[in-house]
């Protein structure tokens, strides 16, 4: 697109033009042709000027005075006149200038500006591409940092849930065995009763074992009742029959659970919550309790129970 700078150039030369032709005819105008002057040989012909005769009755003229021989012009060799310029002739003149061909103003290599933006255009594609490039292989890391993190967790999982499963299955089959045995224990301790039944009635039975009297037995406690004393007297007879494991400190309190039957002989003992005591401490508990059995009946028959909890408790004593 032409700018204004380029008119105004255009402008300028054909003005330029126009004026250097008006010049040209102006100088054509003012070139003249000289007279060409003759050089030839030979004597120069004197002409003189004659009157005419005065009318008569006129007094004669007088005698013309002679004037004197020029000198005769020495030869001499005349340089040839200068031949005048053509002048240029009124079709020429007529003619309308023609406009001297614009000269085109210098512009910025085309084809080096358009190698460059297609370099600068591929410049930016190829980081535009290595940044794709990288944030995709960013990506990839990222996916298989969180599968090996998943794969690990489902590891992890796996192995906790194998560790509840086998804890599970230990617990049941301590549980069966302990059912197992505690139905064994149970029939033999019916066994048991029913022939020491059919030998002697209750009301006959004599306890083997050193006995005090009902009003003696407690631990210098309040409580007076008969009940208070019965358990005081289970727990100091299950105290007594205790093998105290190395594990077993000072300041054990435990809740211990009896299921016994009319004569004192036990089905089943167990600890149960609350109890601060170690695994091995409360089997102990629970093996002392079937050591002391039976346990003190002759005269607590009034207030016998089948299930008593009481409290297991050791000081260090």
């Amino acid at each position: 697109m032409e700018t204004s700078q380029d008119k105004w150039v255009s402008l300028l030369l054909a003005i330029g033009l126009h004026l250097a032709l008006f010049g040209l005819l102006f100088v054509g105008a003012l070139w003249h042709t000289q007279p060409e002057v003759l050089s030839i040989r030979g004597e120069p012909i004197e002409a003189m000027l004659m009157s005419a005769p005065p009318p008569s009755g006129a007094k004669p003229s007088q005698k013309p005075v002679e004037r004197p021989a020029q000198p005769k012009p020495e030869e001499r060799e005349t340089a040839p006149a200068p031949q005048p310029k053509p002048s240029p002739s009124p079709q020429t003149a007529n003619e309308a200038p023609q406009p001297k061909p614009q000269t085109p103003v210098a512009q910025p290599d085309t084809v080096d500006r358009e190698k460059a933006a297609r370099a600068a255009l591929a410049e930016r594609e190829k980081a535009e591409q290595e940044q794709k490039e990288r944030r995709r292989q960013e990506q990839i890391l990222l996916d298989e940092q969180k599968k090996q993190e998943e794969a690990e967790r489902m590891q992890r999982l796996r192995q906790q849930e194998e560790e509840r499963q086998k804890q599970l299955e230990d617990i049941r089959r301590q549980r069966e065995e302990a059912e197992k045995k505690r139905k064994r224990e149970q029939e033999a301790l019916q066994q048991l009763a029913d022939r020491r039944a059919s030998q002697n009635p209750p009301a006959q039975r004599v306890d083997t074992r050193e006995t005090r009297p009902v009003q003696e037995i407690g631990n210098r406690g309040v409580d007076e009742s008969l009940l208070g004393r019965y358990k005081v007297a289970i727990q100091q007879l299950v105290m007594a029959n205790w093998s105290r494991p190395e594990t077993a400190q000072a300041g054990i309190r435990c809740s211990l659970k009896i299921v016994q039957i009319i004569g004192g002989e036990v089905i089943q003992a167990s600890v149960i919550s609350p109890c601060n005591a170690d695994p091995l401490t409360r089997r102990s508990i629970e093996a002392a309790v079937l050591k002391a059995q039976p346990l003190p009946y002759q005269g607590f028959e009034s207030v016998f129970q089948r299930e008593i909890v009481f409290n297991f408790t050791y000081d260090g004593n």
